[in-house]
C-alpha cells in the first residue's frame, strides 16, 4: 500500500498579515493511522520542501497526542522537510491519494492544474481520494470525465460555514467549502460543528473538520485493504 499526502505551500492568510499553511492534526493523525497499516507514505506540495504549517495549529490547545508525537518523531520530521514537488509525482505509482486541509488549500492547490489532473487521474485510474476539513476544496475545479464537476450528485462533507465563522475567517477565505460544494452539485451533508464527520461516496472520502482526519484516514486505509 502506497499513499501520497499532499500538502499546500500557501503560507499567507489573505491580506490578514497572519500566517497558515496545513493544519498539524490533519497530517499527523492520518499519517500515524496510515502507518500502522503498514502502508508506504510519500509528502508533496506545490513547491517541495518544507510545506508551511499553521501556526495556530501547534497552540497547546489544538495538541494531540498524535501531533506532539508527530513533532519528535524524526523519520516524519525529515519527510516533511522534504516534501516531494507535487509535478514530479505519477498517480500509476500510488494506491491512493489524502489531502490534509488548513486554509492554505484554498489559495493554492484549489487552483493549481497539476494537483487538479492528479485527482482526476486518480479517480479515472479506479484509486481513492480523501480529503479533509478545508482540502475539500481542493475539488473547486476537479472535473468527471464527461466535463462535470467531480462532486455534482455525489455525497460529500467538508468545513462547515459555521465552523469557519466560528474562527472569523468567513470574510477571509477567497470562499467558502460548504458553499463551492453545493454549487458545484454536490450531496453535502454535515454533523455537529467540531465532532468527527466522515462521508465516502465510491472512490471520494471527504471530512468535515480536523476532528475527522483519523476517521477519513482509516475509511481510505479499509478501502484499500478490501478492494
Amino acid at each position: 500500500m502506497k499513499i501520497l499526502m499532499v500538502l499546500t505551500s500557501h503560507d499567507t492568510l489573505g491580506d490578514t498579515g497572519r500566517k497558515t499553511g496545513f493544519w498539524l492534526e490533519e497530517l499527523a493523525a492520518p499519517y500515524y493511522t496510515f502507518l500502522d497499516a503498514k502502508a508506504e507514505i510519500v509528502l508533496a506540495s506545490p513547491v517541495g520542501g518544507q510545506p508551511p504549517l499553521d501556526p495556530k495549529s501547534n497552540e497547546p490547545s489544538f495538541q494531540t497526542d498524535l501531533t506532539r508525537r508527530f513533532e519528535t518523531d524524526a523519520v516524519a520530521t525529515a519527510l516533511l522537510a522534504n516534501t516531494v514537488r507535487l509535478d514530479s509525482v505519477s498517480p500509476a505509482d500510488f494506491d491512493a491519494v489524502f489531502y490534509p486541509g488548513g486554509h492554505g488549500p484554498l489559495w493554492d492547490l484549489a487552483e493549481d492544474p497539476i494537483s487538479i489532473q492528479l485527482i482526476e487521474s486518480f479517480i479515472a485510474a479506479g484509486k481513492p481520494a480523501a480529503l479533509v476539513c478545508h482540502a475539500p476544496g481542493v475539488l473547486r475545479h476537479v472535473k468527471k470525465a464527461d466535463g462535470a464537476p467531480l462532486v455534482e450528485g455525489m455525497r460529500v462533507a467538508g468545513f462547515t460555514n459555521s465552523e469557519e465563522e466560528a474562527v472569523g475567517l468567513t470574510h477571509v477565505v477567497p470562499f467558502l467549502v460548504e458553499d463551492m460544494l453545493k454549487a458545484n452539485g454536490g450531496l453535502y451533508s454535515k454533523g455537529p460543528d467540531w465532532a468527527s464527520y466522515v462521508v465516502r461516496d465510491g472512490l471520494l472520502i471527504t471530512g468535515q473538520n480536523p476532528g475527522s482526519s483519523s476517521e477519513a484516514a482509516t475509511v481510505l486505509t479499509e478501502l484499500l485493504n478490501n478492494a
